[in-house]
């Protein structure tokens, strides 16, 4: 078995279902096994999966485990020598998977690699290729001033480039490197594990990968739609998370409850915007 694809889907039916269609539509010659993840959907998700697709491994959890749990659950059970997390609206090329899976045979001092990840538009989702968020760039980043923070790449997006991190959207990454970090931190409901599994890989020496040989299409939801308030804050959370897992420690007590500080009034600053937009469209 050399790939093992895990699609976590939440009352995403529609997506997963044309997520799937890209990947058996896919030009591969290995061996692969595909797991979706159903996290409680309220929809008829896993019948509607389990009838069009049989062979996927559609696995129903009793409750919503959250990105990185929905995820865990799969990684326990893959065979794969790689493995692939990718999001349920996402859309592969055919020659998506064979071209990652192949740069990973070639280089194995790589632990992880993403491809170029297209938001419909055509434009590069910037999270497919980042550097590791410290005080001072999300500080820039928190408060609206992210042109003079350099958590992105700026290169052209046609190099390929390591990174410090890729988005879990698209993330390929070897099985023996799970063997050895672990799987996804739980503690990450949603958002930021994936920044923490790329920091684990770094940390066991392994190098991080972008790769945009080929590209997969990314349908994240546009600006103008609204985000709920638990999103608002698991995102929140998550940045609270890695600052003290990773963080921490390197300063004192006081400047890191300044972090926080800023932290919880740019999630109450979101918040108040979210619900205005929402007052507004109502209207």
């Amino acid at each position: 078995m050399y790939l093992s694809i895990i699609i976590v889907n939440y009352n995403t039916k529609e997506l997963t279902l044309k997520c799937l269609r890209s990947v058996f539509a896919s030009q591969i010659n290995f061996e692969y096994e595909v797991f979706v993840v159903d996290n409680a959907s309220k929809d008829d998700s896993v019948e509607v999966l389990k009838k069009a697709y049989p062979q996927v491994s559609v696995i129903s959890a009793k409750k919503n485990f959250g990105f990185a749990g929905g995820n865990n659950i799969a990684l326990r059970q893959a065979q794969g020598k790689y493995v692939l997390l990718l999001n349920s609206d996402s859309e592969v090329q055919s020659n998506t998977l064979e071209t990652s899976v192949k740069y990973m045979e070639e280089h194995p001092q790589v632990g992880a690699m993403s491809c170029k990840v297209l938001l419909p538009d055509g434009s590069l989702d910037k999270a497919c290729r980042r550097k590791f968020p410290n005080p001072w760039n999300s500080f820039l980043r928190l408060f609206g001033l992210r042109k003079f923070s350099n958590y992105n790449f700026s290169n052209n997006e046609n190099l390929e480039t390591e990174v410090d991190a890729v988005a879990g959207a698209f993330m390929l990454v070897r099985k023996e490197v799970i063997d050895k970090i672990g799987l996804l931190d739980e503690e990450f409901f949603m958002y930021g594990e994936d920044l923490d599994w790329c920091w684990r890989i770094k940390e066991a020496g392994y190098k991080i990968m972008y790769v945009p040989e080929t590209f997969i299409t990314h349908f994240k939801y546009g600006s103008s739609r609204l985000v709920p308030f638990k999103m608002i804050r698991a995102a929140h959370n998550a940045m609270k998370i890695f600052y003290r897992k990773h963080y921490a420690k390197k300063y004192d007590w006081l400047f890191n409850q300044f972090v926080y500080l800023g932290i919880n009034l740019r999630m109450l600053l979101v918040l108040v915007i979210n619900l205005f937009r929402n007052k507004k469209s109502v209207h």
